[in-house]
C-alpha cells in the first residue's frame, strides 16, 4: 500500500472517529420545519432528523440519467465532484436502474481539514470510488417500497450497496428514513423520491461511510 493511501485511509477514518465521537441517540425535535443540519466549521455534530422523509412533489416523466441530473440538484455540487474523481459518471448513467443517497454539500464539510482534497487526488479513485459506491444501490427503490422493506424487517432492512457492504435503513423519530453505515453514524432522507430514467435519488443530510483499508 503506498504512502499516499495510508494518508487517505488515516483521513477516512479520523472522519469516522471525530463523528462517531459524538454519534448519540436523536431524540424527537420539535416540530422542526426543516431539518437541523448546521455544523461549527471545527467541530462535528450528529445529523439531526427533518421533519419527514416527504416525497418530492410530482413532475412531468423524468426525461435524464442520474449522472445527469446530480448537477442540477441542490446543494449537491460536491458530491458531483466526487462522482466525477471516483469515475462513476457511466456506471450513475447506464442502464441500472439505481437507488442514490446523495449527501448534502454541508455533509462534506464534517470531514477533517484536508480529507476533501486528498480525497480528489487522481491516486485515490479506487477509495473513493468505494466511498461513493456505499450511497448506491441496485434497483430503484422508492421511499414506499423501502419503508414497506423495513416493516417487512421488523424495524430495519439491510441494503447491500454497489460497495458489497451493508447500508441499515430504519425509520427515525419523525417517521422519516434513517440511514445507519458500518461506524454506526447516521443519516437521514430530508427528500425523497426524485425519479431519474435509470432509477431514483433520495436526498440525504449525511454521509455515509463504508470500512476502508
Amino acid at each position: 500500500m503506498t504512502v499516499k493511501t495510508n494518508l487517505l485511509i488515516a483521513a477516512a477514518s479520523s472522519m469516522i472517529f471525530a463523528a462517531g465521537a459524538t454519534a448519540q441517540t436523536t431524540t424527537t425535535p420539535a416540530a422542526p420545519a426543516a431539518p437541523a443540519q448546521t455544523a461549527p466549521a471545527t467541530t462535528a455534530t450528529p445529523q439531526a432528523a427533518p421533519a419527514t422523509g416527504a416525497p418530492a412533489a410530482p413532475t412531468a416523466a423524468p426525461t435524464t440519467t442520474i449522472a445527469a441530473a446530480l448537477p442540477t440538484l441542490p446543494n449537491r455540487a460536491t458530491l458531483t465532484k466526487l462522482v466525477t474523481a471516483a469515475k462513476l459518471e457511466t456506471t450513475l448513467a447506464g442502464p441500472g436502474p439505481f437507488t442514490v443517497f446523495a449527501p448534502s454539500d454541508e455533509a462534506f464539510t464534517r470531514l477533517p481539514a484536508g480529507a476533501l482534497d486528498t480525497l480528489l487526488k487522481p491516486e485515490s479513485a479506487p477509495t473513493l470510488a468505494t466511498i461513493i459506491k456505499y450511497h448506491v444501490v441496485a434497483g430503484a427503490v422508492t421511499s414506499d417500497q423501502l419503508k414497506a422493506q423495513i416493516t417487512a424487517g421488523g424495524g430495519k432492512a439491510t441494503l447491500t450497496t454497489l460497495a458489497g457492504q451493508p447500508l441499515i435503513a430504519s425509520l427515525g423519530p419523525n417517521g422519516n428514513i434513517e440511514l445507519t453505515d458500518t461506524a454506526g453514524i447516521k443519516s437521514y432522507v430530508d427528500t425523497a423520491d426524485i425519479k431519474e430514467t435509470n432509477g431514483v435519488v433520495h436526498l440525504t443530510n449525511g454521509m455515509s461511510v463504508p470500512k476502508l483499508g
